[in-house]
């Protein structure tokens, strides 16, 4: 965080637990992020990452047993979808969904009028979208196409971070933005992700993912390590590279040593 920027938190989550279909995936989960910071939780296949981000940004799909999810302040557990994305909410999908039809202008022009006032016009938001598909290596005619309808995999995820640019969410929530995409590409979103923190002070970035690669071109300020639905250990972006280096297994082995320590010097004392 930068010298003399507020510290009124974001976002505060306090021992969230959540489930789908009876079965627990968040086993208590805290979490604190404030503005102008950059985080990124990683963790293996099935450890509940993508659950925190539905359960943020409000799905259906989970029902939240206990704990509370504060966003600037204000209790999200009851809001919907659409009330928490006005707040300032963003949630870049894993697997963005096809909407033929609609263009990525129409669909950015509503979401901009519906989440704030403003007085920018059609052709300003026109001229501010071919920009930002430019800085993402985009085609001059991307914007008139169907959202994501025959888009590449690399087209969809350059999209959803051409929507986190237009719209300047409080916070942005990316899941896996960089799972398939090639070198080229990886360097593109990564980049287009530190311009946007260095443009949005007020703003902060929860990037979930399973590999450090992305982290060659950008440095968090928290690292986070999701197993088993907790996260079990934060740090630098030293963490990540522990990660990448020794994999999950090691740091759970520290983890659940340092755990067996407590509990027997408890016993012992």
């Amino acid at each position: 965080m930068q010298i003399g920027m507020p510290s009124r938190t974001i976002l505060e989550v306090r021992n969230l637990r959540a489930s789908v279909e009876g079965r627990e995936i968040l086993k208590g989960i805290d979490l604190e992020v404030k503005p102008d910071e950059f985080h990124v939780l990683m963790g293996p296949n099935g450890s509940g990452k993508s659950t925190l981000a539905k359960v943020l940004a409000g799905s259906y799909e989970f029902v939240v047993r206990s704990g509370s999810i504060k966003f600037l302040g204000k209790e999200l557990k009851k809001l919907t979808p659409d009330k928490r994305a006005k707040l300032g909410i963003f949630l870049a999908f894993q697997h963005p969904v096809e909407i033929p039809g609609v263009s990525v202008f129409n669909v950015l022009r509503k979401a901009k009028q519906a989440s704030r006032f403003t007085k920018e016009t059609p052709l300003k938001t026109r001229e501010k979208l071919i920009g930002y598909a430019e800085s993402l290596k985009l085609s001059d005619d991307f914007i008139r196409r169907s959202l994501n309808e025959g888009f590449s995999g690399g087209e969809k995820k350059r999209s959803e971070i051409l929507q986190m640019m237009a719209l300047a969410p409080k916070l942005a929530i990316l899941d896996e933005i960089d799972s398939g995409l090639d070198v080229d590409a990886l360097k593109i979103v990564a980049l287009s992700i530190k311009r946007y923190l260095e443009l949005n002070r007020q703003s902060s970035v929860l990037l979930i993912t399973h590999y450090a690669r992305i982290l060659k071109y950008l440095k968090p300020d928290f690292v986070h390590i999701m197993v088993d639905g907790k996260i079990i250990k934060s740090g630098t972006i030293n963490l990540a590279k522990t990660i990448e280096k020794s994999g999950y297994l090691n740091i759970r082995k520290e983890v659940d040593d340092v755990q067996r320590n407590k509990k027997s010097d408890r016993i012992a004392g």
